[in-house]
């Protein structure tokens, strides 16, 4: 009896790294949510909300529970801040600024988030718009993601056939897809102005879908929800419209609060709250065109251009128990961080082979330093012109772009602008900020270096 207890136990000790390991938490899940041009003073948190017609209490209650940044940037433009998201490059490196920049999309060679995850075995889904090419090779599931439902495009689209002598014979609808990584993507429905109304919701319900399998597979995961809501045309779904008496815009901006709820009320009844990391953005400064135009707050400007009202957007983070609670900060974040911040957090090194524009931001997000690990950044446009150089407080302007329809005015004396004193980028600094000039130069002249470098 004695031998066969002493056998037991030396057993016990035998399989017990086994039962240890399998007892060790997952990697945590990530949740994006990116809205489609929405600007920094929406949300109630932001200064909007009820002041723009409709409160936004699940967005708002978000942003209590972990960490909302005051200067958090983007890329001026869709496709290019897609770009810089995935890659952790700024879009000036993959010819991705323009949507049709090298006539297919964003490049093959481009290592994304998706793909370094997947490395992680992590299961990684797409939802919504791409907008990073259209043809065979350049699609979600072919750069690392494992599911993806939504569109190759813009939105806009879908107004084209309410639009001034449309021919239908000459313009084929954007089409609704469906794609598993190795396998065609299938045409789901076309893409039309119906569609426009239940896109968001239907987006949701396959993120859900793809979490819950997940989940019962045990399986860490990363789901991207790529909005299409507010991008114009700004219609909202069919439960929304007419909701809060004050616009299409305002029952959009209460309808984008409750898709962001039914999100986060699916993962706290899936259990897995806890461990999860929520992010909610968007990938550019607000419209410009009446009636859809937006509010880009206390800043200046639209997408497309280099002022703040471009390039500062909403940023939510909340991972519970990591990431305290009630936090607010003003320091310089970059879109370009998420990839090396995750790909920290997912413990994958990141590519040696090619410049990365992005810093780890995880020691910051997590209060472990008060300071972000960036001060600056530079900002590109169109035929990949310098527009301008965000350094700490100070943004010098390269190019003159005022809006969307402006031609590219390169100027022979810079703009030098204090964004603490001048929020709106409308008082030039002249003598009193010269001296900041030699400085930002230094820094465009080396970002410049790694471009040639790095053809």
């Amino acid at each position: 009896m004695k031998r066969y207890q002493t056998v037991c136990f030396l057993l016990s000790f035998l399989y017990l790294p086994m039962f240890t390991a399998a007892a060790e938490p997952q990697r945590p899940n990530i949740v994006l949510m990116m809205m489609d041009n929405l600007g920094w003073g929406e949300l109630g948190v932001y200064g909007g909300g009820e002041l723009r017609g409709a409160a936004t209490p699940r967005l708002d209650k978000l942003a209590s529970e972990g960490l909302q940044l005051l200067n958090f940037n983007v890329e001026s433009i869709c496709s290019s801040s897609r770009s810089a998201l995935l890659t952790g490059r700024h879009a000036v490196r993959s010819g991705t600024w323009n949507p049709r920049g090298n006539g297919k999309g964003l490049e093959r060679d481009e290592i994304t988030i998706a793909e370094l995850l997947s490395k992680a075995d992590y299961m990684t889904g797409l939802f919504g718009k791409w907008h990073l090419g259209k043809t065979p090779g350049y699609l979600p599931t072919d750069q690392g993601f494992d599911y993806w439902y939504g569109t190759t495009e813009s939105t806009r689209s879908v107004a084209y056939p309410t639009q001034l002598q449309y021919d239908d014979a000459e313009s084929s609808p954007q089409m609704i897809l469906r794609a598993y990584k190795g396998k065609t993507p299938e045409p789901v429905k076309a893409y039309g102005m119906d569609e426009r109304r239940s896109m968001d919701s239907e987006l949701v319900q396959e993120a859900i879908t793809f979490m819950q399998k997940n989940v019962k597979a045990k399986k860490s995961f990363f789901a991207e929800l790529s909005f299409t809501q507010p991008h114009y045309p700004t219609l909202p779904h069919k439960d929304f419209a007419g909701k809060t008496g004050n616009g299409n815009f305002a029952d959009v901006l209460a309808e984008m609060d409750y898709r962001a709820g039914q999100v986060l009320d699916a993962i706290k009844k899936l259990g897995i709250e806890e461990n999860t990391i929520i992010i909610w953005t968007s990938d550019n400064g607000p419209e410009w065109r009446y009636p859809y135009h937006g509010s880009a707050g206390v800043w200046r400007g639209n997408y497309y251009t280099a002022l703040e009202g471009s390039l500062r957007v909403p940023f939510l983070i909340r991972w519970p128990g990591k990431i305290k609670p009630g936090g607010i900060s003003n320091e310089i974040v970059h879109l370009v961080d998420l990839l090396p911040t995750l790909a920290k957090v997912a413990d994958q090194p990141m590519p040696d082979d090619r410049p990365i524009d992005g810093v780890d931001q995880l020691d910051f997000f997590l209060s472990k330093q008060s300071h972000s690990n960036r001060e600056g950044f530079p900002i590109f446009g169109r035929h990949d012109k310098l527009y301008a150089y965000k350094w700490r407080n100070w943004k010098i302007h390269y190019t003159k772009v005022d809006d969307v329809r402006s031609s590219l005015e390169p100027l022979q004396l810079k703009l030098i602008f204090n964004l603490l004193t001048d929020p709106k980028e409308e008082y030039e600094m002249g003598p009193d900020g010269y001296w900041v000039l030699p400085i930002v130069q230094k820094k465009v002249n080396a970002f410049n270096l790694t471009l040639e470098k790095n053809k």
